[in-house]
């Protein structure tokens, strides 16, 4: 049944009107964005549908053209809308990332960290550079691995540290399996890296490890400790 003959309050774009984004369902939402259904299903249960194939919002929004053309109903265009909201929800949070950053409150750095890396497929290593106040100069995409590893080179990472005259680093990688313990060559890889910056004079602040469903920092959870002086 079409959404133009259900009762007005349960029309998605009527509820957000009235009574805010907020309370949508994610189904909901994503009815919003397609606008119309297919045929035999209204943009809502298309939007269930979709939820139901791709597990999340996260992967559903990060899901690579190929899929997207798959599901019915869907193109090009569709594929747009979802890659256009997902990049300006990370710009959104960089612009968040700009103020001073606390250690002892790293929310904006996970959620950052996981809408960008967090449902990649292959492991990628990214850097935040940040100047004296822990403000947010750069953030760059160091490595791109395998699914299993990436290959970081610590020299490139120190080279880019001097290019933005960098105080401070804090560095992210992701775990494509859902693994949120670090390996030995995560520990192995973070101890190289501090002792290199601290030979130019910057600190490792922290070292992040994203996974689609969640992201831990490894100075919360005391697996840096062994690398603080």
């Amino acid at each position: 049944m079409s959404i133009k003959t259900w009762p007005e309050l349960e029309r998605p774009r009527e509820k957000l009107l009235q009574q805010g984004a907020g309370v949508l369902s994610d189904a909901e939402l994503i009815a919003i964005l397609l606008r119309v259904g297919t045929h035999g299903l209204s943009a809502v249960e298309l939007g269930r549908e979709l939820l139901t194939h791709f597990g999340s919002l996260g992967r559903l929004f990060n899901a690579p053209f190929s899929e997207i053309k798959q599901q019915k109903g869907l193109g090009s265009a569709t594929y747009a809308q979802f890659s256009a909201v997902n990049e300006v929800a990370k710009r959104i949070l960089v612009e968040e990332l700009q103020t001073p950053l606390s250690l002892n409150s790293p929310d904006k750095v996970k959620d950052y960290l996981q809408l960008h890396i967090g449902f990649k497929p292959i492991e990628v290593f990214m850097a935040l550079f940040l100047n004296t106040q822990n403000q947010i100069i750069a953030i760059e995409e160091m490595s791109q691995g395998t699914v299993a590893q990436s290959a970081v080179y610590i020299r490139e990472i120190v080279k880019r540290a001097l290019h933005h005259n960098a105080s401070a680093l804090i560095v992210a990688h992701n775990h494509p399996s859902g693994t949120l313990r670090p390996s030995q060559e995560d520990i192995a890889l973070t101890m190289t890296l501090k002792d290199a910056l601290k030979l130019i004079d910057v600190t490792l602040l922290d070292h992040f490890l994203v996974t689609n469903q969640s992201c831990v920092s490894f100075r919360e959870e005391s697996w840096l400790n062994f690398i603080s002086e």
